[in-house]
């Protein structure tokens, strides 16, 4: 191994966005990745196989850990680690009916995973500590309203509740120990591997097996929920460009300041319903669906619009690598040919 080849810590490697992170890290840098898998909630081996099965050679620069994160890490597992130069934390728990069905181990997984990630990295030092967040810690917002970088804390669920926290530790770590931390908060991802539990696949399912599905709201288009989707490699390139483009900003003792933060937001607003009607389209299937108005009875903490502000990131030269369109085409499209990936 070349000792100049960079190395990166990614948990959460084997969910849906990590192994696409993980893929794209490889196709666009000579780095090497540890990846710390959990063997819990949705994260699966097969991911990962799966992503490299037509690029056997990554095999050699990646290393795989099996640790449950809300232990904290071993010598050993440190051993088997080594130097790192970037931390990307994206392990979570991250279904939110699941939160609001079981909140109290929910919660205390988000938070104790982060917890040793971060005291990991007080130890090792990395150039970088990339805490991956969601739009959901601003709570809802109105269908044209787009939160900006630093908008208000407000969760509405307990998903979205251990996010902020993860978020707020990382910043109490930034400024007592010098993590060089950058938040980074998404919209809802989708690709290829995605688990059955998501609304894009939730749908596709639907689709594929005739059945009705259920939509949130009334036949008023402005009551309906929306949502800026975005496929998980172009979140995996803007993670990429804020790793590259340098050391973040350190905290300045005797001064009220804060650590960076971006929103990586989708282009485009889809409403819950045009978002079926268009993947629905992709299969060439009819969509047969209804609609429920009382939400809140149903779902407790859902939140009817989220919507981020893109801005800063673009403005810093950042652009999603491929469209919405195209990335939801190619998704489909795979999955269609992998129907294993799209059953509950």
């Amino acid at each position: 191994m070349a000792l100049s080849r960079k190395r990166v810590l990614l948990t959460g490697i084997s969910g849906s966005i990590g192994t696409h992170t993980m893929i794209h890290i490889f196709h666009n840098t000579d780095w090497d990745i540890v990846g710390i898998m959990t063997g819990k909630h949705k994260g699966l081996l097969e991911r990962v196989t799966e992503m490299l099965r037509e690029h056997p050679d990554y095999w050699s620069r990646l290393t795989l850990i099996t640790h449950d994160l809300t232990t904290p890490f071993t010598k050993n597992v440190k051993k088997r680690i080594g130097k790192i130069d970037y931390i990307i934390n994206m392990a979570s728990l991250s279904d939110v009916e699941d939160s609001i069905q079981n909140p109290v181990p929910f919660v205390q997984n988000n938070v104790s995973l982060t917890l040793n990630v971060l005291e990991f990295a007080r130890q090792c030092k990395p150039k970088v500590f990339l805490q991956i967040s969601t739009d959901e810690v601003y709570g809802p917002s109105g269908i044209d309203q787009r939160h900006e970088e630093w908008s208000a804390i407000l969760p509405s669920n307990p998903y979205a509740a251990s996010k902020a926290c993860q978020e707020a530790i990382a910043i109490s770590y930034w400024r007592s120990y010098g993590v060089p931390l950058i938040i980074t908060n998404t919209m809802n991802n989708f690709g290829e591997f995605q688990q059955s539990s998501k609304y894009p696949v939730i749908i596709q399912r639907a689709v594929q097996n005739g059945d009705a599905l259920t939509i949130h709201g009334s036949e008023d288009e402005k009551d309906i929920g929306t949502r800026y989707y975005i496929h998980s490699r172009n979140h995996a390139d803007a993670l990429l460009f804020l790793i590259k483009k340098g050391v973040p900003y350190q905290h300045q003792p005797n001064t009220v300041d804060r650590p960076e933060r971006y929103n990586i937001a989708g282009d485009k607003q889809v409403s819950n319903l045009d978002l079926a009607k268009i993947i629905a389209k992709l299969m060439g299937k009819p969509l047969q669906y209804y609609m429920i108005q009382d939400v809140h009875t149903t779902r407790p903490g859902h939140d009817r619009h989220y919507g981020l502000d893109g801005t800063k990131l673009k403005k810093l030269g950042w652009k999603s690598p491929l469209s919405f369109e195209k990335s939801l085409e190619n998704t489909i499209a795979w999955q269609q040919e992998h129907p294993s990936w799209i059953d509950s």
